[in-house]
């Protein structure tokens, strides 16, 4: 080892800049804040949005349609996917719980049964909804519907 060869130990030197320790390091006075303004008070804090008192963006843009709070969301289940299930595990009667289990649909959705896809089961089925084609094509092969 020599001269050429030094360096300061790991950690040493922090390259972040300590501000507001008098006027010999370069950066006392002001700390780097400049003069007056909002930014340079303590506690400041910028809105979200805020772009310097021109109207923000959020606010220029032209708002348009309606987001009704109330309504209800249905994960659909079709009639195909129904008779598929039943099929393959012997099923009797479909409900909810049944489909959560099997992966069709996730715990706290609302369900509502469909018409697509081939139906020949004699199946009760509990759900939140059912289309009109659904509940009579369930109906009309001896199966029974009960809404939840």
């Amino acid at each position: 080892m020599d001269l050429s060869n030094l360096k300061p130990a790991e950690g040493s030197i922090k390259r972040r800049k300590r501000i507001g320790r008098g006027e010999g390091s370069g950066k006392g006075g002001t700390s780097t804040r400049g003069h007056k303004g909002a930014k340079s008070r303590s506690g400041y804090k910028q809105k979200r949005g805020f772009e310097g008192g021109q109207m923000p963006l959020f606010r220029r843009i032209p708002k348009f349609g309606f987001k009704n709070i109330n309504r209800k969301e249905y994960a659909g289940v079709n009639l195909g996917v129904l008779d598929a299930l039943a099929k393959k595990h012997k099923l009797s009667e479909i409900t909810p719980e049944i489909l959560v289990q099997y992966g069709v649909t996730k715990k706290h959705e609302l369900v509502k049964i469909l018409s697509a896809g081939e139906f020949d089961s004699k199946l009760t089925v509990k759900a939140n909804g059912f289309s009109k084609k659904a509940a009579e094509i369930i109906e009309s092969k001896g199966g029974s519907t009960e809404i939840i």
